[in-house]
């Protein structure tokens, strides 16, 4: 199901969080709640943006985030093709086991009742 990247749409199915940003930045950001994390519901993904002093701002660079991560989604996936194995390699693969359990059966205490 492709997920619709249109930033008006995008705007209803976000929940936005604001929060205290953290690190370097000063005393302004230590006090404001610049810090922007968006979940988008229908898919689950969460996207947040903390570089700037400016919740504005932030909360732009977090929805070009989240548009970014959803064009992602909704990239179809190659099919795979399944491929069969040659007849020499099976061969090999059959040799080897047969190599394998004749040193097995060499391991084994001789039957002395024969």
């Amino acid at each position: 199901m492709p997920f619709n990247i249109e930033l008006e749409t995008l705007k209803k199915e976000v929940r936005i969080h604001t929060f205290r940003a953290r690190g370097p930045g000063g005393q302004h950001r230590n006090v404001t709640d610049s810090g922007v994390r968006l979940v988008h519901l229908p898919s689950g993904v969460v996207v947040t943006a903390t570089e700037s002093r400016s919740q504005i701002r932030n909360r732009e660079k977090a929805f070009e985030r989240l548009i970014a991560r959803l064009k992602i989604l909704n990239r179809a996936k190659k099919r795979r093709i399944p491929t069969k194995k040659s007849r020499a390699i099976r061969e090999r693969e059959l040799e080897k086991k047969h190599r394998v359990q004749n040193k097995k059966k060499m391991r084994e205490k001789p039957n002395l009742d024969e």
